[in-house]
């Protein structure tokens, strides 16, 4: 892979690292992108894939700025991130 590839950070596996760089996309209502920006995830924030549940993979547990978040990978599909696993 690239090491600074643009992709939703929903796609990531444990271990994959990136900086948000938008949030938001047209399929993504005003409502979730606002929960998200609540709870950390901001444009120039790292984040890590800490978690993955074992069926299915979904949800995952993010780091981002000192906490740890769970999310659907869909939520997390808001988030673009620059990758580099």
């Amino acid at each position: 892979m690239n090491s600074s590839e643009v992709k939703p950070l929903g796609q990531l596996r444990r271990g994959g690292k990136g900086i948000i760089s938008r949030l938001g996309t047209p399929e993504y209502s005003s409502e979730i992108i606002e929960r998200l920006m609540q709870m950390g995830l901001l444009e120039g924030a790292q984040v890590e894939i800490m978690h993955e549940a074992p069926f299915g993979k979904d949800p995952i547990a993010v780091k981002v700025r000192g906490s740890l978040i769970a999310l659907r990978r869909h939520e997390a599909n808001a988030v673009e991130v620059m990758a580099h696993e």
